[in-house]
């Protein structure tokens, strides 16, 4: 069975290199038949944060990324990690170093002005003498002196290190915690981890991975390291490109199937399909198939594939995602043509609450440009016009008040614009959005009145 996991540090939020690594990891799962855990990696005790694990939660709930069992916690774990580090120490697999701080500075300096790499020495590998006074050990594990540590890895091939590169490095700190190398490889040995996937900054702590499960005599996983996310300029994704806590694209309104849907396309393709249900993301996906180069953050494509999620959301679930963005329309007579109208042009939900407000609130100003544009030659006499023929009839549907458009535009032989665009200045207070007869089904007779009269007597007062 195929058992994968996400391991997250409660340092810091979630954010969307984390998610996409999660996704990869429990499509894998899913697609067969297996199972996914959730692993809180907070063995350092001085850097974890509630707020931040509870963000993770957060988050996968937000996506829907279902695990199985408890969300596992390595700082409830002690005690096994500690039965294992004493375990090496009784097989001669690990040992107590006495080195200070200090003095593996001043050996770093040395060995950096010969022009060596700086590393430990081993000069405790074989120590039996008197332990230095007062000195607090860490335990540090025997890597290999010679030969390589050959692994394949499920999306670079085959990965040769050679066994110099590694020093005798550290599985236990002086108070005891143990680190990270260590307890990664215990835990996915224990809980049955068959396949690591992960991103490519991991790359150099496998073979020290490695060299655990060897000495412990564990199986290793399969293991896939995923290229990272770049930024549109081919660099580091930072913040502001798109880095941010996975729960700030909520706030954003985006729609967490259009997020999966535009994570799982960074790095990952099937032929030319660019939209793909959750279904269709676990019956297609491979680790093989993640691409061995970068891939590249593109906010146009995010906004693309959330705007087609909107625009095939049920108005239900629009109205219940527009109350986090303080738009109440559950009672509102008008709330299936308002978004009918406006959904097909919203790039998120906020985007889409911000165009209701434009529609149900009268406009508080007008943009310069567009008075400049709209309100030319004998706008103000089309205008009475459109009010005296409004008034005297009884318009429900958006046909009702597009007739009377077209009546004054025939009585007074003008194009279309010559009403539309004062008409949408005085309805929006600019010359963009949805078709006016809409606009005004959806705010009703009054309202139409009021705004266009506003209008009228704002230039007058000019």
């Amino acid at each position: 069975m195929v058992v994968t996991r996400f391991a997250p540090s409660p340092t810091g939020y979630l954010h969307i290199g984390g998610l996409r690594t999660a996704l990869f990891n429990w499509l894998w799962a899913k697609k067969n038949g297996g199972k996914f855990i959730l692993r809180i990696e907070d063995t350092d005790l001085s850097r974890n944060s509630k707020e931040a694990t509870k963000a993770i939660l957060e988050s996968f709930d937000w996506v829907g990324l279902d695990y199985d069992g408890e969300v596992v916690y390595q700082s409830k774990r002690f005690d096994i990690y500690k039965r294992y580090i004493q375990k090496l120490l009784d097989e001669d697999k690990a040992y107590y170093c006495y080195m200070s701080k200090e003095e593996l500075d001043r050996l770093r300096e040395e060995q950096l002005k010969r022009g060596e790499r700086p590393r430990y020495d081993r000069r405790y590998r074989d120590f039996k003498g008197t332990p230095p006074k007062g000195a607090e050990p860490v335990v540090r594990i025997k890597a290999p002196l010679e030969g390589d540590i050959i692994f394949e890895d499920g999306i670079k091939g085959t990965i040769v290190i050679k066994a110099e590169e590694l020093d005798d490095f550290i599985i236990a700190r002086s108070d005891g915690t143990p680190t990270y190398n260590f307890v990664v490889a215990i835990d996915d040995a224990l809980m049955g981890i068959t396949d690591v996937i992960r991103g490519d900054d991991h790359l150099y702590n496998t073979p020290k991975q490695l060299l655990v499960y060897e000495a412990l005599g564990f199986k290793p996983p399969k293991f896939y390291h995923v290229p990272m996310i770049l930024n549109e300029e081919g660099k580091k994704l930072s913040k502001r490109d798109g880095a941010m806590d996975v729960m700030e694209y909520k706030r954003m309104g985006y729609l967490p199937e259009a997020l999966l849907n535009f994570l799982v396309r960074l790095g990952w393709s099937h032929g030319d399909q660019e939209i793909f249900s959750k279904e269709e993301m676990i019956a297609l996906f491979d680790p093989k198939d993640i691409n061995r180069s970068a891939s590249a953050y593109n906010l146009s494509k995010l906004e693309w594939l959330n705007s087609h999620y909107i625009k095939n959301s049920s108005n239900d679930r629009l109205v219940e995602l527009l109350k986090d963005f303080g738009i109440f329309l559950e009672n509102h007579d008008k709330k299936e043509i308002l978004l009918d109208a406006l959904k097909e042009r919203a790039k998120t939900i906020k985007d889409l609450a911000i165009q209701i407000k434009e529609i149900l609130e009268e406009p508080q100003s007008y943009d310069k440009k567009a008075l400049k544009k709209a309100l030319r030659g004998n706008y103000k006499e089309i205008l009475e016009s459109f009010l005296e023929k409004l008034k005297d009839s009884n318009p429900h549907l958006s046909v009702d008040f597009h007739k009377i458009m077209e009546d004054v535009v025939k009585e007074k032989e003008i194009g279309f614009g010559k009403i539309g665009q004062p008409l949408r200045v005085a309805l929006l207070g600019k010359l963009s959005g949805p078709s006016l007869d809409v606009v005004m089904a959806i705010i009703g007779k009054e309202e139409t009145i009021k705004r266009v009269e506003k209008l009228i007597g704002f230039k007058n007062g000019d």
